[in-house]
């Protein structure tokens, strides 16, 4: 009898529970944050179906991540998948979500489609679709066909995770959902996909080629600029945060492919640090990303409007949503002394110890990866202060804004504890580090029992001898006592008295919102910087009262959407006229019909035999 499923239903090994925390450590806080989200913005009936989708999509994601049978992760896969379709269209009334809703049904289930190829060359090979029977078998399959398999699986789950070129749904599906929904989505679902691939072409498959690692490298430093110059062009706060969790799955999947690249070169030490600092990048952007969303989210149910160019300051109106979201912007920024630091540190001295280890091209391939990572934590950082500063700062650009009101207590609640963990996963790094590399270790195979990745509780040495070391409490106490200080001196010797008063520019006194800041007019030099990718374009109209008076000018500027424009329209054409040139063969006629099945049948017979 074929094996379909295994005697073990649950494999609850380190990678499995790690990724269980995620979910829950995100969901937790999404679903007190609903309580308050919901209310009042939906009728009873509404609301309970939410809960009762909220429910099945994290029950969903959880079987994902600790199941042990192919055909069983499978259904729990389209479940997820079905279940958060259901809730990007939640909000069935505006048309973008039914849009959104259409882009992402269909991507998605074109990665389902490559995992489904993959998984049968899989049982073909195994005759078996449990992962220990699988695992034990591909240690004897051909070259070749564990190259293709690669290939199905990292489109399978590139599409889910958002990899550049594949990511076209993720900036659409996010925004659409409700937030608490989208801090998930963006937290926990796309990381599923890091999980098949870390389970299945790390931990099943077993990485033999070196070019493996590498082309993940190559796609993972595409997919951080990608994603975080979009991110620095658009004005629509949710969709920002999309693009940037496109930039942040590429981070984590420097982390995987260095693994990925050491594990082939047969380099134990820097393939469990390099999975180190992927996994620990994977549960900060979970933390930070999972509580900016819950911002968003709080100052769309104030607003009404997610485009910051009609915000501005909030800080006022909704001083704790501001300071939660100045940590996760701050956390998302990689500065010290919080999360994303940390993770961003880590993976940056895996470039460098790799680069320190080998010779050659290889050492000069990492040293420039290492360099993009660096460009990509810059812009990140420019394009968070572009976020909090034209959102929170300033005055009032609309009556949005004006008339904004602080989120009710469950919705605080939420963000406060995931704010929370952004200080925390910053101070307690070797503790957590200890902790992920029994995870790291479970998921490459490399015993650890002869590593050392601390010095101390406080100092983290990411090779011993080395006299490179990170301490993140002494960081945070240095840059405490630095800021102190510095304020002692401004007081010891201003003795200028200081007067509050309306903002004053060069005799103008009537400043209002229109002189303010735009975020189009910060994300500017990074436009002309990047207009060889970005391919920006201007439309304006005059209105003229006469030929010297113009009563009215309109000025928009645009940036083309390159992969949509040139891969997924011209793509989308084709298969229109595909389906366009069948409609030849479709006569309406019972007999043409007739005559077709039997001219298959025919065909079927000759081949068998």
């Amino acid at each position: 009898m074929l094996d379909f499923f295994p005697k073990q239903f649950f494999l609850f090994d380190p990678l499995s529970i790690f990724f269980l925390c995620v979910i829950f450590v995100v969901s937790f806080p999404s679903a007190v944050y609903s309580f308050g989200y919901l209310k009042g913005g939906y009728s009873p009936a509404k609301i309970t179906l939410a809960w009762f989708l909220f429910f099945i999509f994290v029950l969903s994601m959880a079987f994902v991540v600790t199941v042990s049978n192919v055909l069983v992760f499978l259904v729990f896969w389209e479940i997820m998948s079905l279940v958060s379709y259901f809730l990007v269209v939640f909000d069935t009334g505006h048309e973008k979500s039914i849009q959104a809703g259409m882009i992402y049904i269909v991507m998605t289930h074109i990665g389902t489609a490559f995992l489904i190829a993959a998984f049968m060359m899989m049982y073909k090979f195994t005759n078996s679709f449990d992962f220990n029977v699988i695992k034990d078998a591909c240690q004897t399959m051909p070259v070749q066909t564990r190259n293709i398999i690669f290939l199905l699986l990292l489109a399978g789950f590139g599409t889910k995770a958002g990899i550049v070129p594949l990511h076209i749904w993720l900036p659409y599906a996010h925004p659409q959902a409700p937030s608490h929904i989208s801090s998930i989505m963006s937290g926990v679902m796309i990381k599923t996909a890091i999980y098949g691939l870390i389970r299945f072409v790390i931990f099943i498959l077993g990485v033999q080629s070196s070019w493996w690692g590498i082309l993940l490298l190559v796609l993972a430093c595409i997919t951080c600029l990608v994603g975080i110059i979009y991110a620095l062009m658009v004005g629509d706060i949710k969709r920002l945060l999309a693009y940037s969790s496109v930039e942040n799955v590429g981070i984590i999947l420097l982390g995987i492919g260095l693994a990925m690249f050491f594990q082939s070169i047969n380099m134990p030490y820097l393939a469990v640090f390099s999975m180190i600092a992927g996994l620990y990048h994977l549960i900060n952007h979970a933390i930070f990303k999972g509580l900016l969303f819950l911002c968003a989210g709080s100052v769309y149910k104030a607003t009404g409007t997610r485009d910051i160019e009609k915000l501005g300051g909030l800080i006022k109106k909704m001083p704790q949503t501001a300071v939660f979201f100045l940590i996760g912007a701050m956390g998302i920024s990689a500065l010290p002394p919080f999360n994303g630091f940390v993770s961003e540190w880590l993976t940056l001295q895996a470039f460098f110890l790799g680069a320190l280890n080998i010779m050659g091209g290889a050492r000069v391939f990492l040293v420039i990866c290492a360099a993009l990572l660096a460009l990509t934590s810059g812009l990140a950082a420019a394009c968070f202060v572009k976020a909090f500063g034209v959102t929170f700062l300033a005055l009032p650009r609309s009556n949005y804004a004006k008339e904004a009101k602080e989120a009710p207590f469950s919705m605080k609640a939420g963000m406060l504890f995931l704010s929370i963990l952004v200080i925390l996963f910053g101070l307690a790094a070797v503790k957590i580090i200890r902790l992920l590399a029994i995870v790291a270790s479970s998921a490459t195979g490399f015993d650890i029992s002869s590593m050392s990745f601390s010095l101390n509780n406080f100092i983290l040495s990411p090779q011993a001898g080395k006299n490179v070391y990170l301490s993140v409490p002494l960081l945070a106490v240095g840059l405490i006592v630095l800021g102190g200080a510095c304020f002692a001196v401004y007081k010891l010797f201003n003795k200028t008295k200081v007067r509050i008063y309306k903002t004053w520019d060069c005799g103008y006194y009537k400043l209002n919102s229109r002189n303010e800041y735009t975020a189009t007019a910060f994300s500017k030099p990074f436009r002309i910087a990047f207009s060889f990718f970005l391919l920006p374009y201007r439309k304006t109209q005059k209105i003229r009262e006469s030929f010297y008076h113009v009563k009215s000018f309109v000025y928009e500027t645009h940036t083309t959407p390159v992969f949509k424009k040139y891969i997924y329209e011209p793509l989308l054409a084709s298969v229109f006229k595909a389906a366009k040139s069948m409609r030849s063969i479709q006569l309406g006629s019972i007999h043409l019909y007739l005559s077709y099945i039997f001219v298959t049948l025919l065909l079927l017979i000759i081949f068998m035999r």
